[in-house]
């Protein structure tokens, strides 16, 4: 395998499925004809499994799966022109604008186009409401408002950015001129547009940086993520719900130094569920778990307490009386139910990592993305009954609507499950991908990757960090998941809590002790990478030990 080979596999993601279970859609991304970036389309699956992937949507930016209205019409944001504006207009516009793509078929078209751009979209399960997300000038009272400061900006030239305080960089973007803002539209049967947009969340600031958000089905309340900041830093995030019609905002969790995130509105519109985060100590770890808070309320409680794993991406079944969520779980982001009033926890699928849960309508089974290091992400159908139970647990999801890129791809080599003993008897696992040259008589070169995080898992698929290229060319890649690594319980990571150059070190040493033993690995030619934590652990490495 080759990075050509690599890059020209299709890479699904934002698996969504509409309220009547009937359509199925994902982004799936491939190289640019010019190859120097990725393109995002839209393609439907067969939710039976029978028929092929189609394409939906086609153009030179890309499109970005968003929400499934009442209808099954598709919401999706994409920063191609609009054909019903003039082109001297479109050439004015910075990012993405909200379209529509009808269940019935025929032609895409604008709801909204905000000179900042929409960055993500929600609706309403049972009105024709719409929630979405954009960028605006602070002070601004309209997104009209916001498009003559965009022009006036743009005649006079300024390109300065003025960051008065934290944060001011995200990743490979500033977070500036502008703040994110939460908007709210309704879209009348047989209207071409959404009606005016009303801004939420006017005095937001930077409340609202990468927090996740959602509407209940009536469209009457918008419950989001809230951070709690000065101006140096994020402290923690509040749970928020905020009335659609006179925009007031209640707190829904208290102000405990908890991260709420992640929030979800129950089906029947009773309920919110989000992650719930501990604040942590420089001496102890924050644990996570699945906090229920009643809308009308607000009162909150532990829906996960004496699971000793952190969950993830909470979904609930139509007949809102269980949630489905995922969880890193012993080297695989496994999947599980949580029943609302037993509290009743079941572990449905732990072989591979899940992301993107879609429960069905009749609360039997789901759709998710499914990966591992033995192959990349296909979306896959199981079990997510309460009766599967057990039976479950085991079971073999089934593949929906393959590509024929994915149905031909081979590894170059093979994976294996790896067990060491840490110095204080404690079992440390990691991952290892051979060559398939690899013998006794021919052993071949050892590269070991630290991961990031480092609160994290080697556990699932990475285009980035993939070490099917390695072994490609030849190399063993070993993938340690020492302390501080999640998935193994809060003791496990409260080892190397604050103990950056002790456990976490000590435990890779001695995965590549055991890994080494194997007659088919060189111990003369070994290498030590990784990026972010990964990253200081091998300089932390390269300052005690000369073996690599």
């Amino acid at each position: 395998m080759s990075d050509p080979d690599l890059l020209s596999l299709p890479r699904i993601s934002s698996l969504l499925l509409s309220p009547d279970g009937q359509r199925l859609v994902a982004s799936v991304a491939r190289p640019a004809p010019d190859g120097k970036k990725m393109h995002t389309a839209i393609w439907a699956l067969d939710p039976s499994g029978e028929g092929p992937p189609r394409r939906l949507t086609r153009s030179a930016p890309g499109e970005t799966v968003g929400a499934f209205l009442r209808d099954g019409s598709l919401l999706f944001t994409s920063a191609r022109p609009d054909p019903d504006r003039p082109q001297e207009e479109e050439a004015d516009e910075e990012s993405g604008r909200l379209w529509l793509l009808p269940a019935g078929g025929g032609e895409a078209r604008v709801l909204i186009g905000p000179s900042g751009g929409v960055d993500g979209v929600r609706a309403a399960r049972h009105a024709d409401v719409v929630v979405f997300s954009a960028a605006v000038f602070p002070g601004t009272t309209s997104l009209a408002g916001d498009r003559d400061r965009h022009k006036a900006r743009t005649k006079a030239g300024v390109e300065a950015l003025l960051f008065e305080g934290y944060p001011i960089r995200r990743w490979d973007h500033y977070l500036g001129p502008r703040e994110r803002h939460l908007f709210r539209a309704a879209l009348p049967p047989g209207e071409e547009r959404i009606t005016e947009p009303v801004d939420l969340t006017p005095d937001a600031g930077q409340a609202l940086l990468e927090t996740g958000y959602d509407v209940t089905p009536d469209g009457a309340t918008i419950v989001t993520a809230w951070s709690v900041t000065t101006e140096l830093t994020r402290l923690h995030e509040r749970l928020v719900a905020i009335d659609a019609t006179s925009r007031e905002r209640r707190f829904l969790s208290p102000d405990d130094g908890h991260w709420y995130s992640e929030p979800a509105c129950s089906p029947d519109g009773r309920w919110v569920v989000a992650t719930r985060q501990g604040p942590g100590s420089p001496e102890r770890v924050g644990d996570q778990t699945l906090w229920l808070v009643d809308l009308r309320s607000g009162e909150g409680r532990d829906l996960t307490p004496d699971v000793d794993l952190w969950p993830h991406a909470p979904a609930w079944t139509h007949d809102s009386e269980a949630i489905l969520f995922t969880a890193d779980r012993q080297g695989a982001a496994a999947v599980l139910r949580v029943e609302l009033t037993k509290g009743q926890v079941t572990v449905l699928a732990d072989e591979g990592a899940f992301t993107d849960l879609a429960p069905t309508p009749d609360a039997k089974r789901a759709f998710a993305i499914l990966s591992s290091y033995a192959a990349p992400p296909q979306v896959v159908r199981l079990e997510a009954s309460a009766q599967a139970g057990a039976e479950a647990r085991g079971q073999q999801p089934m593949p929906i609507g393959s590509f024929p890129e994915l149905a031909a791809f081979e590894l170059p080599g093979t994976v294996e499950r790896l067990t060491a003993r840490a110095s204080d008897g404690v079992e440390v696992p990691s991952w290892l991908v051979l060559p398939r040259e690899a013998s006794s008589e021919a052993p071949v070169p050892l590269v070991v990757w630290v991961h990031g995080g480092p609160l994290a898992s080697w556990n699932s698929w990475h285009w980035r960090w993939n070490p099917h290229l390695l072994a490609a060319a030849g190399y063993a890649v070993l993938l340690p998941d020492p302390a501080l690594s999640t998935g193994y319980g809060i003791d496990y990571i409260q080892r190397g809590w604050g103990r950056w150059g002790q456990e976490p070190y000590t435990d890779v040493m001695a995965a590549v002790d055991a890994a080494l033993e194997r007659p088919d690995l060189d111990a003369d030619r070994t290498a030590l990478m990784g990026g972010s934590f990964g990253g200081y652990m091998a300089n932390w490495v390269a300052g005690q030990t000369d073996r690599f």
